[in-house]
């Protein structure tokens, strides 16, 4: 099999998004905000993220998230990143992510290419985003499934 076809589909999630996460890191090109180690991703964490890298991750994740479903804006990216709040004793209410950050996130993905506005809502992801995370998914599934030698 060349690996004709192969999209971001095809390939497991976590996978996938630890992959691009450090294609982001490697190229150098996504802009990081100066103040990713002391924020916390929503105001209903207690700390901020230990992973120093959480910024590619989320960037990841969210380059993912949109190739899935185009038109998604910074709202819907907060519920889907959202958690519980803790209140003590009483129930847990649902909370949302922090929109700063995940409009960060937009717009420096947005600044290399990889999205752009939707004409009516949210964003999608443009022609070229497409084909590097088509290419980050192909070497991915090419790495889980080896292929044999044939001679």
């Amino acid at each position: 099999m060349p690996g004709i076809g192969v999209t971001v589909k095809d390939v497991k999630a976590d996978h996938f998004i630890k992959a691009y996460s450090a294609y982001l890191k490697r190229t150098g090109k996504l802009e990081v905000p100066k103040w990713v180690d002391i924020v916390k991703t929503g105001t209903f964490k207690e700390l901020a993220p230990y992973d120093p890298d959480w910024f590619y991750v989320r960037a990841a994740s969210v380059a993912r998230h949109i190739y899935l479903r185009k038109g998604v804006g910074t709202g819907g990216l907060q519920k889907k990143y959202g958690g519980s709040k803790n209140r003590g004793v009483r129930p847990h209410h649902s909370a949302v992510a922090s929109g700063s950050i995940l409009r960060k996130v937009l717009q420096a993905l947005e600044k290399i290419k990889v999205l752009e506005k939707n004409n009516k809502d949210g964003r999608r992801i443009s022609h070229d985003g497409r084909k590097d995370l088509d290419r980050i998914a192909l070497q991915v599934y090419r790495a889980q499934h080896p292929q044999p030698d044939d001679e």
